[in-house]
């Protein structure tokens, strides 16, 4: 048996306990014990995100701490988050491959919000998704002034100030549920819970606790109503606080990155996208527009990724070239290791194990120019 949330489950099958998986074939019957027995037998559901993002942050990193002189002990905790540059970064929209904010419609929204705080980059990043998005142009107008900042109730100011009396968050719906109905947060989650739910028979007992907690506040029946309404609007597709926050903090660390290490960011983004030729083609594009020179493929230069050689020089990754697997790169990196520099075409097809590299790489780089340094005429 297992011990889990406080239920002794007895050892056995699942169909044990659960006879919707004693139908075969009934996936609907499955989906629907997973929405609700595993939560009433005591399981916690997590989802696990796998995040390329963490990568390129660590690539970063190393490449900050092996070639910055006094950035050996480099950390993304030491990033301070009220960086004037940065926030100008996602003012003007210049977010190509920053997590989160990277496409057309995010790169509008920002210049329209210009967000000057990690709040601010919480609540876009919340807010850009179906349903909230239409709170989007309040938002803006309301932050930089050309709307008023409205709140529903005096109580609710300190809740909602934060997002301009915007209520943006499941959070800022449990806390009102707290300030104007009297719940306790452990019941405001379940009314949360209940109202993306939309149950009608749990919303009622709901909206009766909720217009009893607004009385004792002095809040009128209508008033607790219209108030219980908005909440039971936003509860359907509010967003997590804590998730954006996370998901924001990645984006304010990859733009930071943009804007002060720009070449080790460009590399690690580049290395993640080492297979992907079209991607390669707009990040080498956008690295060119933050000033950054990319050097051409060479064989006596390059590795296997892209690295960063000073601040402003990207030496390209041979592995990005089309036609050139891994093994290949490998087999001339090790021979160039072991013996030196190849000197000419012929020094270097003597040198290498055709098996690993044969013609077709070596046309491959031929036509890429990392032989150009042999002679700049390809054909010949």
């Amino acid at each position: 048996g297992m011990h889990a949330g406080g239920v002794l489950i007895a050892p056995g099958k699942i169909t044990d306990f659960c006879p919707l998986y004693q139908q075969p074939g009934s996936d609907a019957a499955v989906s629907q014990f997973y929405k609700d027995d595993v939560e009433a037998i005591g399981l916690v559901k997590f989802d696990f995100l796998g995040l390329a993002t963490l990568t390129i942050l660590e690539l970063a990193k190393e490449f900050i701490r092996s070639r910055r002189p006094g950035r050996e002990a480099f950390t993304f905790e030491s990033v301070p988050l009220d960086d004037p540059k940065v926030y100008a970064l996602f003012s003007e929209g210049r977010t190509e491959a920053v997590f989160q904010f990277e496409s057309g419609g995010m790169q509008r929204m920002l210049r329209d919000a210009k967000p000057s705080r990690i709040e601010d980059l919480i609540a876009l990043n919340a807010m850009f998704r179906p349903g909230p998005m239409e709170n989007i142009p309040s938002f803006c107008a309301r932050k930089h002034g050309r709307e008023p900042i409205a709140y529903p109730h005096p109580l609710l100011e300190p809740v909602l100030s934060e997002t301009y009396g915007i209520m943006v968050y499941q959070e800022q719906v449990m806390q009102a549920a707290q300030v104007m109905g009297g719940y306790s947060l452990g019941g405001a989650d379940l009314l949360r819970r209940a109202m993306g739910k939309k149950k009608p028979e749990e919303m009622a007992q709901h909206r009766e606790i909720f217009r009893e907690g607004a009385a004792k506040n002095g809040i009128a029946q209508p008033k607790a109503d219209e108030i219980f309404d908005l909440m039971e609007r936003f509860a359907g597709y509010g967003f997590n606080k804590s998730h954006a926050a996370a998901y924001s903090l990645l984006a304010y660390q990859t733009a930071w990155l943009k804007v002060h290490y720009s070449a080790e960011f460009f590399c690690a983004n580049l290395t993640i996208e080492l297979d992907d030729t079209d991607k390669i083609k707009v990040l080498i594009e956008d690295a060119r527009k933050m000033g950054l020179h990319i050097e051409s493929p060479d064989i006596n230069r390059g590795v296997y990724e892209f690295e960063p050689v000073t601040d402003q020089h990207i030496r390209y990754g041979l592995g990005a070239i089309k036609g050139v697997g891994e093994n290949a790169i490998n087999e001339i990196l090790e021979e160039r290791r072991r013996s030196g520099d190849f000197q000419d075409l012929f020094d270097f097809c003597r040198r290498i194990d055709t098996r690993k590299a044969n013609r077709r790489v070596l046309e491959s780089l031929i036509r890429a120019g990392a032989l150009d340094g042999f002679d700049p005429n390809r054909a010949r």
